[in-house]
């Protein structure tokens, strides 16, 4: 039986937007998955703490934009414990060893790729696609990381007709820019997380509440 293929989009979601939710949606018609998770991050050592919303108006903003759609949102890191990506990607693939996942993210990413804690073991976990954003392919093309992977550069066509996925590989995946940005958002409203309102939000994944009490400092 084929394992599930699930493709994993963390971020701060800070908050989640339209964009989020159009790019997940083309990448799982692109790369033929079953779902794609939201990997809510309580915190992003590479991002400023100013401006942050609290944890639970940014997972209620995801769940949201995720209805009606084969997304699945879920602050696991902090059942979890992990402090870094690298750590979270390991675990869920001792968790849910019955699915098979692949780490979503921009070329924005990509371009700071090498500052993350042990990498090249993220790369090494699960294969990557990276999502062409504007503006930043330059940066993203010419980033220690991108050098190290384009060895394991694959095309769309074969990684999707793989029977069996192996790491690393790197796809890439191209389609028509989506102007929307979270950092857009904030500056028209920064005031945004102030009126979210109703009951906490329940993890889609634990089934627990998401409480911005809760909060603990991961990546």
């Amino acid at each position: 039986m084929r394992k599930n293929r699930i493709g994993l989009l963390g971020g701060s979601f800070n908050p989640a937007h339209g964009g989020h939710r159009h790019i997940s949606l083309l990448a799982l018609a692109a790369l033929g998955l079953d779902e794609v998770w939201w990997l809510v991050s309580p915190g992003n050592p590479l991002k400023p703490k100013a401006g942050m919303a609290p944890l639970e108006a940014r997972f209620a903003s995801a769940i949201t934009q995720a209805r009606r759609a084969p997304i699945r949102v879920t602050a696991i890191e902090r059942e979890l414990g992990t402090r870094y990506t690298v750590d979270t990607l390991r675990a869920l693939t001792r968790r849910f060893s019955k699915q098979k996942f692949i780490w979503l993210m921009g070329s924005d990413n990509l371009a700071q790729f090498h500052l993350w804690k042990d990498w090249r073991r993220i790369a090494h976990t699960m294969p990557i696609a990276v999502i062409a954003r504007p503006g930043y392919e330059v940066r993203a093309v010419a980033s220690p990381a991108a050098a190290w992977l384009r060895r394991f550069s694959v095309p769309l066509s074969s990684f999707v007709n793989r029977g069996e996925w192996s790491a690393p590989a790197l796809v890439t995946l191209r389609f028509d820019p989506d102007p929307r940005s979270a950092t857009a958002i904030r500056r028209a409203d920064p005031d945004w997380a102030s009126r979210v309102s109703g009951p906490p939000p329940r993890d889609q994944l634990t089934h627990r509440l998401v409480r911005s009490a809760e909060e603990t400092t991961t990546t």
